[in-house]
């Protein structure tokens, strides 16, 4: 019986398992994202996730200890270079798994494994989450503050034109008022001379 034994063995021996693991565990830190199957992308986040955590202390024995597991310099440095100062912040949860659907062949359950800090679309997408909505009431009180609002900035804008139009147009403007005028006056006298 496994009673309490929650280590997978992944079908595989221990030699096997660990190579297998310290190959996925590089490729998941040179991609940032790879696709396998939702098993192994489980034990690879036990695995990496300590890794990660060791990443945050530069200093030659965490390389060292982080180097016996990947055997593997360029993850390494690129660990050590790149994806910590990304996650410097972040306590925990460096991974996430997105579930894809089953493979054609057998059937197994397949997904993505990624580091959380790397995916952009998700990172943009949680920007906009956490941008502050407006709460509506229904008694309309938060629309009167803003209807009072754009009023006055409605007469600020209505001052400015004012101010802008120049002297000599409203001149012009107000000639054209006084010759109309009298022309109008005009055709009704020309008028009551006829009809008398």
């Amino acid at each position: 019986m496994r009673h309490n034994k929650k280590f997978n063995h992944l079908g595989r021996k221990t030699a096997h398992r660990k190579a297998m693991l310290a190959n996925m565990a590089s490729s998941l830190i040179q991609h940032k994202r790879i696709t396998t199957t939702v098993a192994k992308a489980k034990a690879l986040r036990m695995y990496v996730e300590p890794l990660i955590t060791k990443s945050k202390k530069d200093s030659t024995h965490s390389r060292r200890v982080v180097f016996s597991y990947l055997q593997d310099k360029e993850a390494v440095s690129e660990l050590f270079r790149e994806v910590a100062a990304k996650i410097a912040e972040r306590p925990g949860g460096y991974t996430r798994i997105l579930k894809t659907g089953n493979r054609l062949g057998d059937n197994a359950e397949m997904c993505i494994i990624e580091l959380v800090d790397y995916n952009e679309t998700m990172l943009a997408a949680k920007e906009e989450a956490a941008a502050p909505k407006k709460r509506r009431s229904r008694r309309g009180g938060a629309k009167k503050a803003t209807t009072a609002a754009k009023t006055e900035v409605a007469t600020d804008k209505v001052e400015v034109v004012e101010d802008v139009k120049p002297v000599e147009e409203t001149e012009a403007k107000a000639e054209e008022t006084t010759t109309e005028e009298p022309k109008s006056e005009n055709t009704d006298s020309a008028e009551e001379k006829k009809e008398e």
